[in-house]
């Protein structure tokens, strides 16, 4: 009695619904592309949820399964929480456990503009800063945004280069449903770059051209490797307060 429909006009990515007879939604699933994640490349963000009255009876069994259908990409991945029922769907479906991360949230009330400013104007002799807004295409490449136009769009992309190669890079992106709030991956250093605190300086940079372009976000939540104590130290440096540890599960589809 529970229809799986496909959402046509979501925002940033692929979404169904798990619909009730009377026409309350009782799951969600949505599918979007990992941005700019190296490590993970050409997987895709698997999001799902069933209101806790309605599981263990095969409703997310049916989501997933229409989300394998749509996937092209060579995996799935989803962020779960340690123990949580989403690990334990996980763990029934398939999945395999990849990497623990760390959630860290950055909110604008607790930054210092002035000494954000500092970091941001601060010389490093043969690099410069590079900024470009817009949508993110599928997949996208740091190389190719840096050289087409800043639009308006969700994404705010900050970039070190030297002599035109690219250096460093951090990207963030305004959730079209949850404003207030947007989602950081990097920074990443370019291996030939490392030791000069380029990681530090975009992701400031980032910070606030972000609040510039996107006046009305409130915060910034970004998500570090366990192990990555170099990046770890960056997120303290620059304010992020921790806040949570969840397990990245991934799936490769049929």
């Amino acid at each position: 009695m529970i229809d799986i429909v496909a959402v046509s006009d979501h925002p940033g990515g692929s979404r169904w619904q798990a619909v009730a007879p009377r026409g309350s939604v009782v799951g969600v699933a949505s599918l979007r592309p990992l941005i700019l994640v190296p490590a993970l490349s050409g997987g895709a963000e698997l999001s799902l949820f069933v209101e806790p009255g309605w599981r263990r009876r095969g409703i997310g069994s049916r989501l997933l399964a229409a989300v394998r259908e749509h996937a092209t990409g060579p995996r799935l991945v989803a962020d779960v929480v340690a123990g949580s029922p989403g690990e334990a769907f996980c763990l029934r479906h398939g999945f395999r456990h990849t990497m623990s991360r760390r959630h860290h949230v950055l909110t604008y009330c607790d930054v210092h503009g002035a000494w954000l400013g500092e970091l941001v104007d601060a010389e490093h002799p043969g690099y410069r800063l590079r900024h470009w807004t817009g949508d993110l295409p599928d997949p996208p490449r740091v190389e190719e945004l840096l050289r087409g136009p800043s639009r308006p769009g969700n994404a705010v992309l900050t970039a070190a280069d030297t002599a035109g190669d690219l250096a460093a890079y951090a990207v963030a992106v305004v959730d079209a449903l949850a404003p207030p709030r947007a989602r950081q991956y990097g920074p990443a250093v370019l291996p030939d770059h490392r030791g000069q605190r380029l990681g530090r300086w975009v992701n400031a940079a980032l910070i606030q051209r972000l609040r510039e372009v996107h006046p009305y976000v409130e915060e910034i939540e970004t998500t570090t490797a366990e192990d990555d104590r170099r990046l770890l130290a960056v997120r303290a440096d620059l304010g992020f307060r921790f806040l949570r540890r969840t397990r990245l599960y991934e799936l490769t589809p049929p």
